[in-house]
């Protein structure tokens, strides 16, 4: 074994050695593979290989398709078999919400490329002659789709990997890791030390006891999953002696469970209730690789049900084995892919509940990412850091648990799922709950999504078309625009940032010019080196060494780790994380200046208080940050206050304004008031694949100000001219409305994707906000939108169709 290497990936799954392979094609050679056990060790070797592309995240769809494509052509490059299957999956469906999952999803997969059909039951019949298709009512068909062999393909990267210079040391444990003084890792193994400039985790199943020794705690623990295979079934041995193809991968997601072929037998697959974490996330045995967990007929027994029921060829076979192995999972089933929060130069590739599709994908991404900076792909979906503190073992137990069970559930666009909840609460939190508050959960904060008034269902009626949430929510955006609403957004992440050196330090670290005279606000963005928007921040100057910084509640561990990251090693700056220790409240409407006056002698008026400006303020007897400005574009104030103070304000609030009619808004009202602003929102209208500039931000981006992340390729940009640009549509469509992922059409051909969606109730229209190719991207244009199935018509129109002077923002209207 080396002694230094330039980097170290731990485990020899197929994660951990696609990640070896591409590290290996980008050019690296210097590249070292340690595992504790053999190659395909832990989950890859009893995994049962099958490659869904079904996928409803934009990201990770991408992840599937490139792995896809990728084990198709991996043979002819190693020269090592993969055992590829291309035998198609058909995902069956036994009522009309299911068939609108199924649409909904179609959607995405346009944008990325992924072919599909749907079917009608004859053809289900057709495909799969074996099964009973009189209760179906369709299909979601992938000719793409089927299985590999999971330690071929392993052994495949393996090979590819060696013969560019790559070295595996098999039987090789990991026992410590070590940051010295230089930052360089030192790994302390069964086979000696090993001292890296990067370290990739990728243990799977050991994944806590791995970050463990670096300090992290993650929410990676593995559930049980089970499959039964059978012994040879005699249709399925005369189906080959005919010369038949293998029969498509068979899933029946309303009854939870997969089937296929294996062997002239079928394997069956549930996902059932009550599967529980391994070891009750104690962690791994020791010695544990290889090895199987005792099967659980019982928890199996109603998926045997509903698969004989589906295919009675099954019932009359023999079960020659039963698999129970784990397989890791995270809250929210998408991998932990990239940066460890807090460390330089250690990287996660853990959590991997569909590994064997993502495998090829995810090595393209991390060693990009490693490479060269930043991967072509957004990874917002997958980074380790769109997780906090608050995803501790138990919540990742219960959460984890809740994933596996999920899996074949369908997921509405509205859908929150209960599991550890709540678990960060604001201090008003009870009062709202009172007003009917209807709870969504981001990043472990409760937010109410909408309020229900007395004597209408609380909770939301799942579908893909409006429901009983839609006139509500309309409500409270009358509210806001007519009157005032307050909204409690103290999941907002908060940073302070002081010292000699601070100015210099923010200045080179975002694209705008820093506001200059205290009280000023700017809204500024951290690129990447492509122009990318990595953060956005809302900045507040204190004084000449001192801001006070804003950005997404989602992002709050994924920001502090850039600004720790980022600051000069002298001492000369300092970042406070005050997320959990101020909270916030929105006043926001035409008579939110006449309520929050009665509650303070500071003078609101324009001119005492100008738009983008910030001042401190008691509000009655509590201190208040007062910043003039919000999410969604009328006159209002977001008061940032010591957390304890809030209820104390809240009341004030809410008794001060009673006599202009004053109420809550949640956060669908507050969505679709920022989209009829055309108001882009970090993570899902702007990310690292498109520019800031392709986003329309130009006017946040000061060229001639001095170095910055992204400055060159704006440069170059800006003279190659934009591929894309963002815009805003009105659509003509029926009973359902655009949520993001949407293709956009130009004379049959797609020309962009939208990236939000939503009804604007002040302008009685669908809008949408979309990166369209730049041909067709000016206003006026007709385009189509693609939603559940159906094409409508869309048009490019002027950005903020409500209140397009600002007018209401401003102050300036009676």
């Amino acid at each position: 074994m080396k002694s230094h290497a330039r980097v170290a990936i731990i485990g020899g799954g197929v994660v951990g050695v696609s990640i070896l392979y591409h590290l290996t094609k980008l050019g690296w050679r210097d590249v070292v593979l340690l595992e504790k056990h053999e190659l395909t060790s832990g989950s890859t070797w009893h995994a049962a290989g099958l490659l869904p592309l079904f996928n409803m995240s934009y990201t990770v769809g991408q992840l599937h398709k490139y792995s896809v494509d990728l084990y198709q052509e991996l043979e002819a490059e190693t020269g090592q078999a993969v055992s590829f299957h291309k035998t198609g999956n058909l995902r069956l469906a036994t009522n009309a919400a299911r068939m609108d999952e199924y649409r909904k999803y179609c959607g995405t997969a346009n944008t990325i490329g992924v072919p599909y059909e749907i079917i009608t039951p004859k053809q289900i019949k057709e495909l799969w002659p074996l099964c009973k298709v009189d209760d179906l009512v369709g299909a979601l068909f992938h000719p793409q789709d089927g299985h590999v062999a999971p330690v071929d393909v392993t052994n495949a990267f393996a090979k590819g990997a060696r013969s560019r210079g790559a070295e595996i040391n098999r039987h090789t444990e990991v026992m410590d890791i070590r940051q010295k003084a230089t930052g360089e890792w030192l790994l302390t193994t069964s086979q000696g030390e090993l001292t890296a400039e990067i370290v990739v985790s990728a243990t799977g199943n050991y994944a806590r006891e791995t970050a463990a020794m670096v300090g992290l705690d993650i929410p990676v623990i593995p559930v049980e999953h089970q499959y039964i295979v059978t012994d040879e079934i005699p249709e399925l041995i005369e189906r080959k002696k005919q010369g038949l193809p293998e029969l498509a991968v068979l899933r029946e997601s309303d009854a939870s469970y997969y089937m296929r072929e294996e062997r002239q037998g079928l394997i069956l697959g549930p996902y059932e209730k009550g599967a529980p974490c391994c070891w009750d996330a104690e962690g791994v045995p020791a010695g544990f690789g290889q090895e199987l967990l005792p099967p659980d007929y019982d928890r199996l027994q109603p998926h045997i049900e509903a698969a004989i029921a589906r295919v009675p060829i099954f019932g009359e076979a023999g079960i020659k084995d039963c698999v129970n192995g784990p397989i890791a999972y995270t809250p929210d089933g998408n991998p932990m892919l990239g940066p460890a929060y807090g460390l330089k130069n250690f990287w996660f590739a853990e959590g991997f509940s569909f590994g064997i599709t993502a495998a090829g994908g995810a090595g393209k991404l991390l060693s990009e990412w490693i490479v060269e900076g930043e991967p072509e792909t957004d990874p917002m979906a997958v980074d380790p850091r769109r997780f906090g503190g608050y995803a501790n073992k138990e919540y990742a137990r219960r959460k984890n648990e809740e994933t596996y069970e999920h899996i074949f559930i369908i997921h509405y666009p509205t859908e929150e799922r209960p599991a550890s909840r709540p678990s960060k609460t604001s201090p008003v939190h009870d009062l709202l709950d009172a007003a009917g508050a209807v709870w969504g959960q981001r990043y472990g904060w409760e937010r109410p999504n909408w309020f229900a008034a007395p004597g209408e269902t609380r909770g939301d009626e799942l579908s893909f078309r409006r429901s009983n949430w839609f006139e509500p929510v309309g409500r409270e955006c009358r509210l806001v625009r007519e009157n005032a609403g307050v909204i409690d957004i103290t999941s907002f992440s908060k940073f302070e940032v002081s010292g000699p050196g601070a100015e210099g330090f923010l200045d080179r670290l975002v694209a705008r010019k820093l506001p200059q005279k205290p009280g000023r606000i700017h809204l500024a963005h951290a690129l990447n080196e492509r122009g990318g928007v990595r953060s956005e921040f809302t900045i507040m100057r204190d004084g000449p060494e001192r801001f006070y910084l804003v950005s997404s509640g989602a992002a709050e561990r994924f920001d502090h780790d850039l600004l720790l990251k980022r600051m000069p090693d002298d001492g000369s700056v300092r970042v406070d994380n005050v997320t959990t220790a101020h909270g916030v409240l929105v006043l926001v409407g035409p008579r939110a200046r006449d309520i929050l006056q009665k509650l303070t002698r500071t003078d609101l008026s324009n001119e005492a208080f100008p738009w983008l400006t910030g001042q401190q303020i008691l509000v009655g007897h509590a201190p208040c940050r007062a910043m003039r400005i919000n999410f969604v574009g009328d006159l209002g104030w977001e008061l940032h206050h010591p957390i304890e103070y809030q209820r104390a304000i809240y009341n004030a609030l809410m008794q001060a304004g009673a006599e202009y009619g004053i109420g809550n808004c949640g956060m669908r009202a507050m969505d679709s008031l920022r989209l009829e602003k055309s108001y882009r929102m970090w993570g899902q209208d702007l990310t690292r694949e498109y520019t800031i500039l392709e986003a329309g931000l130009d006017r946040f981006v000061h060229l001639d100000k001095g170095p910055f992340p992204g400055r060159e390729a704006l440069i170059r940009q800006m003279k190659a001219g934009l591929p894309r640009h963002f815009v805003t549509l009105e659509c003509e469509i029926g009973d359902s409305d655009p949520s993001g992922s949407e293709p956009l059409y130009a004379n049959g051909s797609m020309v962009g994707r939208t990236t939000a969606g939503a009804y604007g109730y002040m302008v009685g229209k669908p809008l949408a906000l979309a990166y369209v190719e730049t041909s067709h991207a000016a206003v006026g244009t007709s385009l189509e939108i693609e939603i559940l199935g159906e094409r409508y018509a869309a048009r490019i129109i002027p950005e903020s169709p409500y209140d397009p002077e600002n007018t209401s923002l401003r102050g300036l209207r009676n």
